[in-house]
């Protein structure tokens, strides 16, 4: 018989971590069930079967996978790093040649029998920041050292990096930001990491100027700069999130009532920030900045207090992915960014991507189980000592 007891009692962790979970996992809910309204009458069901289909299955997956990788000892993650760096080195190859196309762009790979499909950035962004956590905790001694310790690490950043961006520029650069922050963390030299930015604004250049979506990125970045230029068609989305946002006022106009969401291509994914405003306010919006932020906070303070360098950098480089992917999107929805398509990590509808987000999440809570961990024996090793001193 299932014990709730025994379970809360091998959940570890940060606790203000596994609250902000919840808490986005109910906002998700609760903002999907809203915005799916139109696409479910179009495929002719009720938004309550699409939603347990498509999202709340996920939902629960996710905090499954959360639970089950924060059980793991993060010191595991070092080793599996070098098997999925080889693994989604080729699988990125085989994306933008066979992937599934959508919106011109190779993102997509097909599970075989089970037949979803998941974006195989998702799974190079977990790989490269743990194997660049490994590796700048591995090389420390010899962290200047050009050869053996510099190539890897900048070739492994720039691999990933160019072969994600040929499909998925938004996700390779905030990936790229991510990857500068851990290298600057690791004591990588500035002269170094200046050669890494240098290799990266190069490689940038070559995908937005001869990529195989040169145009879509020229053509968002001009509606970005000069929307006064653009027909309505191009500055759709823009225009419609904006109204969301304007109508939603202070507390918004209630559960369930958007209307943008039936204009809006992607309510549920890419611009869900921009219903949650519509819904519930600019209270509702800045209750979704506060959980982030208070995320950020609580990992920086997980990163801070590790006793192990790989903890501090896999913490570091996973929250520092979160965040800025979390206000990347919030920063498209209130029109402070030209149209990416990057999620509401945790928030929007998603498949595979809420699994691998859920993991990194995990990996977080695996550390922090750690942090209490180690703090705990150093009280009880303290406390023991008081005797034997008097």
């Amino acid at each position: 018989m299932f014990n709730i007891n025994a379970l809360l009692e091998r959940t570890k962790g940060d606790r203000w971590i596994w609250l902000i979970i919840i808490m986005l996992s109910l906002i998700s809910i609760m903002a999907v069930y809203s915005a799916t309204g139109a696409i479910a009458y179009k495929k002719g069901i009720t938004v309550e079967k699409y939603l347990l289909y498509k999202h709340v299955i996920f939902v629960l997956l996710g905090i499954a996978m959360i639970y089950i990788s924060h059980l793991l000892d993060y010191k595991y993650y070092s080793g599996i790093s070098k098997i999925l760096m080889i693994v989604t080195i080729p699988l990125l190859f085989y994306t933008l040649i066979f992937g599934s196309s959508i919106n011109d762009a190779s993102r997509w790979v097909k599970i075989p029998v089970i037949g979803l499909t998941f974006q195989t950035s998702d799974l190079a962004k977990l790989a490269l920041i743990t194997f660049l956590a490994r590796m700048l905790t591995r090389k420390q001694e010899n962290i200047k050292d050009v050869k053996n310790s510099f190539v890897p690490i900048m070739g492994s950043v720039c691999v990933v990096f160019i072969l994600i961006a040929l499909a998925n520029l938004s996700t390779a650069l905030m990936l790229f930001g991510v990857s500068i922050l851990l290298l600057i963390i690791g004591r990588i030299s500035i002269k170094q990491i200046a050669i890494v930015c240098a290799g990266g604004i190069v490689l940038l250049m070559f995908v937005v100027f001869l990529g195989p979506r040169r145009e879509t990125y020229k053509s968002r970045i001009n509606s970005f700069m000069h929307p006064e230029r653009q027909t309505s068609d191009k500055n759709y989305q823009a225009n419609h999130s904006k109204i969301a946002l304007a109508t939603g006022g202070l507390f918004g106009k209630g559960p369930g009532n958007s209307t943008e969401r039936n204009f809006l291509p992607h309510p549920y994914s890419d611009f869900i920030f921009a219903i949650i405003i519509e819904e519930y306010g600019t209270v509702g919006g800045l209750a979704i900045v506060v959980l982030y932020l208070v995320l950020l906070y609580r990992c920086v303070r997980i990163v801070t207090r590790s006793p192990k360098a790989f903890g501090a950098l896999l913490a570091a480089g996973l929250s520092f992915s979160l965040t800025i992917q979390a206000f990347a999107n919030m920063a498209v929805a209130v029109g402070l960014g030209p149209v990416t398509g990057v999620p509401l990590p945790l928030v929007s509808m998603g498949g595979t991507s809420m699994i691998f987000t859920s993991i990194a999440f995990g990996i977080i809570l695996s550390v922090s189980r750690d942090v209490e961990e180690h703090s705990s024996k150093k009280e009880k090793v303290i406390v023991g000592e008081i005797p034997a001193m008097a």
